[in-house]
């Protein structure tokens, strides 16, 4: 199994995995599942994206209140 891996680092890893690819989706069929992965990752990122804006606020609440406290 580990062979299989050092062998991806190489070019010619890349093309065997490549034509096992083609071979069982087909030429067709490759751009529509890397649509999906592109829009999952976009859905993906924007969902941190979100969770760091809803984070962000919170934390400056908290700084003023502390400031006001003291």
């Amino acid at each position: 199994m580990f062979d299989l891996m050092a062998n991806l680092t190489s070019w010619q890893g890349w093309i065997i995995v490549l034509i096992i690819v083609l071979i069982l989706f087909g030429g067709q069929r490759i751009p529509e599942i890397m649509k999906g992965f592109g829009s999952g990752l976009k859905e993906f990122k924007k969902g941190l994206r979100e969770d760091d804006e809803d984070l962000k606020p919170s934390a400056k609440t908290e700084e003023k209140e502390t400031a006001k406290k003291e």
